[in-house]
């Protein structure tokens, strides 16, 4: 099963923060193919920028630390966009709406704990 990452989840994930359930955590290390994308990658980039976002490596260290752990990046792509410009405003977050539009757009299974996303038909895994 190939899996997308929320901006939380790989923060998480390559903190070991406890934060992340066990079974999550094996549900990643086990899945034969786990993405995150590049928004999330943004979004990183943003909040540590600002202070907003403290990573325990330098962010330049983000790349290699996704490649150790055989994390694909997935790029944006303008049929993602075109389901993010038709998605309710649900939820107003433009990086949250975008990781939703990309889950659905590749029928991918969106591992989050966020409950904001429940009004949009994505496979939301959290255990």
């Amino acid at each position: 099963m190939t899996l997308l990452l929320d901006t939380h989840t790989i923060l998480w994930f390559l903190e070991n923060d406890p934060q992340l359930p066990t079974q999550t955590r094996t549900r990643i290390e086990t899945s034969p193919t786990v993405l995150v994308s590049i928004i999330s990658l943004w979004e990183i980039a943003i909040k540590t920028n600002i202070g907003k976002l403290t990573l325990s490596f330098p962010f330049s260290d983000l790349e290699s630390e996704l490649i150790t752990q055989n994390i694909t990046q997935l790029s944006i792509t303008f049929s993602d966009l075109t389901i993010y410009h038709s998605l309710p405003l649900h939820h107003r977050d433009p990086f949250d709406r975008l990781l939703i539009a990309q889950a659905m757009n590749h029928s991918l299974p969106f591992i989050s704990r966020d409950t904001e996303f429940a009004p949009y038909p994505i496979q939301q895994i959290w255990d």
